[in-house]
């Protein structure tokens, strides 16, 4: 691998092809993740100020994919069994505990597959995860298992032989995470190259987590090897997610703060987060919206018809000093 040529979605520009569309809408952002094909190639963070119960109900009655968070592990089974119910696919999030593989158990025992479940741990290439996969293969192997999070091509292929059907990619380049700051560890400021390398090594589908900031970056991910965007603080901050609405000086924001803060930890210990505001956004169809029509225009200067064209663009980096101005 070469870690020499970094670079992050602001040094990056794709390249526009021979448009074939007669309009943009024309284009098709699904995705196929498992057995199941969703209307977008985006996820909303497994975060408590991201993802509640009301919103992953709403997100998956319309077709959009997401993975609920485990901050609530006692809830975790009625919150399966309530899905299913109501004919809603289960993606929940596990962690590596000892009382994780009792939930597993548990979930066996009750007759109850989640379709997607996220091992969610921030260093996800460690053995303890690899146990965990293996684990959940062998005691639920129809649940679609997500492992993660992972910075580097060895992860990737260490963790798909444990047997996950698709790895999580970023380590700390989320707006609320200050990994790099606390530990001198992590993908922040190079999480797409991080991305370019993991997914040269991939077999099955990756999600790229954390480092978007605008909806081209989505695009740029698709070109370097995404098959899924996972975003915090752009989908923070709606009507329906979690949070009380915040006026500050007339202007309206949400808490938003990272999965190891003390604010998720109740204590300050092995922080690597942070708390902050975000600004209001309405609701979250709107921007569900907005993000389509960015990626059917995305698509269409790829000069093809769906996501998969991206992925033949040629870009530029402008920015970055080792290769600016080369052409891939």
């Amino acid at each position: 691998m070469d870690f020499n040529t970094v670079f992050d979605y602001e040094d990056v520009q794709l390249i526009p092809n021979l448009g074939i569309l007669e309009s943009r809408s024309q284009a098709d952002t699904s995705v196929k993740l498992g057995r199941y094909t969703f209307k977008l190639p985006v996820v909303p963070a497994n975060m408590q100020t991201v993802i509640d119960e009301p919103l992953a109900k709403h997100l998956a009655a319309n077709g959009y994919f997401y993975v609920m968070h485990r901050f609530e592990p006692s809830k975790r089974l009625d919150f399966v069994k309530s899905m299913q119910s109501e004919q809603l696919i289960a993606s929940i999030s596990v962690g590596i505990k000892p009382e994780e593989y009792q939930f597993i158990d548990d979930l066996k025992s009750a007759g109850l597959v989640p379709e997607f479940i996220t091992v969610d741990v921030a260093h996800g290439h460690a053995v303890p995860v690899i146990d965990m996969v293996r684990y959940i293969k062998k005691t639920l192997p129809d649940s679609f298992v997500i492992a993660g999070n992972l910075a580097t091509a060895e992860a990737v292929r260490d963790l798909e032989n444990a047997g996950a059907d698709a790895t999580k990619v970023g380590v700390g380049p989320g707006k609320a995470c200050i990994t790099k700051l606390k530990t001198g560890f992590g993908t922040g400021g190079w999480q797409l190259a991080a991305l370019r390398l993991c997914a040269k090594a991939a077999k099955k589908p990756i999600i790229t987590d954390g480092g978007i900031r605008h909806n081209g970056d989505i695009a740029k991910s698709i070109r370097f090897g995404a098959t899924m965007c996972m975003i915090g603080s752009l989908f923070a901050g709606h009507d329906e997610t979690p949070g009380d609405i915040v006026e500050i000086n007339g202007d309206k924001f949400k808490m938003y703060f990272g999965s190891a803060s003390q604010f998720q930890k109740g204590e300050y210990k092995h922080v690597e987060g942070k708390k902050l505001l975000v600004p209001y956004r309405g609701s979250i169809d709107t921007t569900l919206r907005e993000i389509k029509e960015d990626l059917q225009s995305s698509i269409s200067y790829s000069g093809g018809r769906e996501l998969a064209d991206l992925k033949r663009v040629d870009y530029v980096i402008v920015k970055n000093s080792i290769s600016n101005g080369d052409t891939y």
